[in-house]
């Protein structure tokens, strides 16, 4: 039988994998051009030039300097892990949104420079976490949110120019990915994510009581299965107590109905 906490548990690790192998390609990006002596930036973004559209794409995979790109490593890993833990259902259209279209306003406002790195990526998902989760209204998203601005809420001085004294910090990209993630909130904001956990309390219909509680199995490889679930219902016979001898036998005592899972795999 599978426990409700090892799913759980294969969830985290399995939605893990993609945000591990993305930011270790990143690094193997860096180190191959640190070791031979390359340069990429001519492949970023640079604003109002055709050339500079290929940039949408190939941006986010180059950095400037080992330490611009272990800034950017702990903040893409966790959010990116939220996005695809907590938004399962969205996360890749999410995710490919917030790609194209941060780097497209990047390359509409931009100033005339390169404009690398994955930094608009981490302000569109910070802005989709932080304001997806207030405009759902569930405890669960919400305290996301918090936890979300919690950590990185400093990180919304970096969509102002006149906070980034820095002539090599792309502001623009990081106010292209923060509205990004803010619409896609918005457009997202009724769509399920997840299947939450749903109990029903037992419910006493005249002779006969039942009592049902369904848990759905939230693994991405039991999508498909369909839990079956017996209930035995117990009739409830009442005894009449006035005139019975004193040693007749106790008025019958309501069991709790056992319930069994069996799961059907296709």
């Amino acid at each position: 039988m599978i426990r409700p906490s090892d799913i759980e548990r294969k969830k985290l690790l399995l939605n893990a994998v993609i945000p591990v192998l993305f930011v270790a390609f990143l690094w193997a990006i860096k180190l191959i051009e640190t070791g031979f002596q390359l340069s990429f930036v001519s492949y970023g973004i640079d604003p109002m030039h055709l050339r500079g559209l290929r940039g949408i794409l190939f941006a986010p995979f180059i950095h400037g300097s080992l330490k611009h790109l272990f800034n950017n490593s702990i903040p893409l890993l966790i959010l990116t892990w939220a996005c695809f833990y907590f938004y399962q259902n969205i996360s890749w259209r999410v995710l490919f949104f917030i790609w194209i279209f941060s780097g497209l306003g990047t390359w509409l406002i931009g100033r005339p420079a390169y404009h690398i790195g994955a930094s608009s990526i981490i302000y569109g998902l910070f802005s989709f976490l932080f304001f997806s989760g207030i405009f759902r209204k569930n405890t669960r998203l919400a305290a996301l949110s918090l936890l979300v601005i919690f950590l990185y809420g400093s990180m919304v001085w970096g969509i102002f120019p006149d906070f980034n004294r820095q002539k090599n910090i792309s502001w623009e990209g990081h106010l292209s990915g923060a509205l990004t993630g803010l619409v896609l909130a918005v457009i997202y904001r009724k769509k399920l994510v997840f299947e939450e956990e749903k109990t029903e309390e037992p419910e006493d219909i005249g002779d006969d009581f039942f009592y049902f509680r369904y848990m759905p199995v939230r693994d991405d490889f039991l999508k498909k299965s369909k839990p079956v679930i017996h209930i035995k219902s117990y009739k409830i016979k009442e005894n009449d107590t006035e005139g019975t001898p004193r040693n007749s036998p106790p008025k019958q005592q309501l069991k709790k109905p056992e319930i069994t899972y069996q799961i059907k795999r296709k």
